[in-house]
């Protein structure tokens, strides 16, 4: 159930990778897998460019009468993994002039002019009161802007329609915080998108395929598969309550026309080598395989934390006071508790099924890992921690 194929220097070093170091991290994803855990696992490791490492172990159905393996090459829900995609194709338009960190949301959402700020007085009473200063565009990027969590909004159905009738619904509805004051992961990104589309006059998925996905090559990357690739893509699994992992079966999980709502992540799928390829050029520097994007002091500042002093990430109730957030990426500042194997300076973001990715600027290191679950917190905390861990132990000069 396992591929590897690791491409050894010359010298039979692995870019300062050891080969027992790679095996060890093999060895303890493939016993999740083995463990019922998990259903399956890929992974790419790159270090100066080059890809030194790929396993994939498990099966994209454990519920299949025949088991089909997973391969390097499978096709994965990647989902909020989507949403540093959405900053590259933001700070494109930023290094064109369309817009500045400073400039007020409602300059290109006007109907945003008159959101009121929710505040819960003595009693529980609530009041709608002004924005202290209006929501700007870094806090639009950074998850601060004032929208309370996504999950809040579900009974208003905003992923129903599409942009426009998203913009709808959130003009009726308060700010969770003043903007700047809280950082918390709602529909932002939701909201650039609707930004990109107004700025440039196309459709959100049309402008991406045309900026980023084509000529980066990301070939399996996109909102829609076509019935030519059904058999790359892997199911998504959970919980039967008793334990057991079970597959969910395929219908409803990919869209095979486009979606109404294309927005920060739910339907995009890709593949390993597919995010490499965009991961590589922002370590690059905005450049890949001769083709520019970004220039390399954007890709400075997207890694540069934005938030106000006080301001800290927060997963549930948890705080993880040692984490930044710049613009779409969180940032690694110290050797935080969850996140204790990333090297400060590291940057990365995962996805709702368990999907991971960062980028070590200082050891030249990039790291893609899927995994497609819906419960997989509950079993397998931390799958980016755990890669982290025996990268770095494989990683020797």
């Amino acid at each position: 159930m396992s591929t590897n194929d690791p491409l050894e220097s010359s010298d039979g070093s692995l870019q300062g990778f050891t080969k027992d170091g790679l095996a060890e991290l093999d060895t303890q994803f493939h016993k999740l897998v083995d463990d019922g855990k998990l259903a399956n696992v890929i992974i790419l490791i790159a270090r100066h460019g080059e890809i030194i490492h790929r396993d994939a172990y498990g099966v994209h159905d454990v519920s299949a009468a025949v088991p089909v393996p997973v391969k390097t090459t499978s096709i994965y829900r990647i989902a909020s993994m989507l949403k540093p995609i959405m900053a590259t194709a933001m700070m494109m338009l930023w290094e064109e002039g369309l817009w500045a960190l400073e400039d007020p949301v409602s300059k290109f959402v006007p109907e945003f002019s008159n959101l009121k700020v929710k505040v819960e007085k003595e009693g529980g009473r609530i009041e709608l009161v002004d924005q202290d200063t209006p929501m700007n565009m870094k806090q639009l990027m950074s998850h601060t802007a004032g929208f309370v969590g996504r999950g809040e909004y579900d009974a208003n159905h905003m992923r129903k329609g599409d942009l426009q009738d998203m913009i709808n619904i959130l003009i009726t509805l308060p700010l969770a915080f003043q903007p700047g004051k809280e950082w918390r992961y709602g529909p932002s990104v939701d909201v650039q998108g609707y930004i990109i589309e107004k700025l440039t006059g196309q459709l959100l998925d049309g402008f991406l395929a045309q900026r980023l996905f084509t000529p980066l090559e990301m070939v399996d990357t996109g909102f829609v598969l076509p019935a030519s690739k059904l058999a790359r893509l892997v199911n998504n699994h959970k919980d039967d309550g008793t334990g057991q992992l079970v597959s969910v079966p395929l219908e409803g999980t990919y869209n095979t026309t486009r979606p109404k709502f294309i927005g920060s992540g739910m339907a995009i799928l890709s593949t390993l080598d597919d995010y490499f390829r965009f991961s590589q050029m922002l370590l690059n520097g905005g450049e890949f395989e001769g083709k520019h994007y970004l220039k390399p002091s954007t890709i400075e500042l997207m890694r540069t934390s934005v938030l106000e002093p006080g301001v800290h990430l927060k997963t549930g109730a948890h705080v993880i006071e040692n984490l930044g957030f710049g613009l779409g990426v969180a940032i690694v500042q110290n050797q935080v508790q969850r996140m204790s194997s990333q090297k400060v300076g590291s940057y990365f973001w995962g996805g709702l099924f368990g999907t991971w990715f960062w980028i070590d600027p200082t050891n030249q290191v990039v790291v893609v890992g899927f995994i497609n679950d819906i419960d997989w917190s509950k079993k397998v905390p931390f799958p980016r921690e755990i890669c982290a861990k025996w990268v770095y132990k494989a990683l020797k000069e």
